[in-house]
């Protein structure tokens, strides 16, 4: 009997593999080692493939998508409902082969190996921005226990906190001013790597034209519009912009029940990072407002009626739903 559907559980090193026909009835049902894998799938005839979006799962899909099977990503949390019994990597095999031929799942684009690339710069940078804050508070609390208080702002601490160790030369120890000095120098380096990756995004940012499109948003720069485009892939998975509001958690959060509509705040699914990004934007947006109040007529009339943070959050929705409009 022809196998038509498959759910694969990803592993580092064994994966499981469960697999249907027509009618429902199992046709496979074994574990396959990394080596395997593509023999495997080379072999049997194309059918529909699903897999969680997991380590690995953009990969695998490209794999297996290039010898002409069908592929489509879950989120985990819309597959764990049709785990039956208790968790092992076969339930989860089968959970994945039966959640994925759901109608009304909802499923994650595949990425390509540049969006990929892209949204990897972005993650180191975003751990070494990290690193650095936790460095510098690493600082500031170490020279606090010697009565040594930095102004706020990373600056500062490169600016300021080698005058105030010379200064404090007879009551702080030579050992502990080094300590400082290697701490700082290694600020610098990070700061340093976080210049240069940003330089990438920016070059990245620059050949894409979509990338710059959605630069012309008011609150939207090159970090947030490669983000954006990464991210994103193809709009058209999503059929309008608050969809894609949604997706990036900026539309209100419901618990509803017997006829009443109750609405909580924003629901924070989906990627926090590009959420964090847009807020972030259109917090500038709404700093800027305050200032020239005539040059943003919508936000400043939401501002006069709304506390900033509601008209944040409003205008980073807004923003989401151009984007949408602007790829499409």
């Amino acid at each position: 009997m022809k196998i038509t559907t498959i759910g694969i559980d990803l592993a580092k090193d064994t994966f499981q593999v469960h697999g249907i026909d027509e009618q429902g009835e199992v046709q496979v049902k074994r574990s396959l080692k990394r080596r395997e894998m593509m023999e495997f799938f080379t072999r049997i005839e194309p059918c529909l493939i699903g897999m969680e979006a997991c380590g690995g799962a953009h990969y695998w899909a490209r794999r297996l998508r290039d010898v002409g099977h069908t592929v489509k990503l879950m989120a985990p949390q819309f597959v764990k409902p049709y785990v039956k019994g208790n968790k092992h990597d076969a339930a989860d095999a089968e959970a994945i082969c039966e959640a994925v031929c759901r109608p009304t799942m909802r499923f994650v684009p595949i990425k390509t190996v540049d969006q990929q690339s892209i949204l990897a710069v972005h993650r180191v940078r975003q751990g070494m921005i990290k690193a650095r804050t936790a460095q510098a508070n690493q600082i500031r609390g170490l020279l606090a226990e010697f009565g040594l208080v930095v102004p706020v702002g990373i600056s500062n601490l490169f600016l300021k906190v080698p005058a105030m160790l010379d200064e404090a030369r007879d009551t702080v120890p030579g050992v502990f001013r080094e300590l400082i000095h290697r701490l700082l120098e290694y600020m610098k380096e990070l700061t340093r790597q976080v210049d240069e990756l940003e330089i990438q995004i920016h070059q990245w940012h620059r050949a894409s034209e979509t990338s710059k499109n959605l630069e012309q948003i008011p609150g939207v720069g090159p970090i947030t519009a490669t983000a954006l485009v990464a991210s994103i892939g193809d709009v058209r998975n999503f059929k309008n912009g608050r969809q894609l509001a949604a997706w990036l958690g900026l539309v209100p959060k419901q618990h509803s029940s017997g006829g009443k509509t109750r609405l909580q705040g924003i629901s924070k699914r989906g990627d926090n990072y590009l959420r964090t990004l847009l807020i972030h934007g259109a917090r500038a947006v709404v700093k800027s407002a305050e200032r020239r109040p005539e040059r943003y007529a919508w936000l400043s009339k939401l501002m006069g009626r709304s506390h900033n943070n509601i008209a944040t959050v409003a205008l980073a929705n807004k923003n989401a739903r151009i984007v949408w409009a602007l790829m499409a």
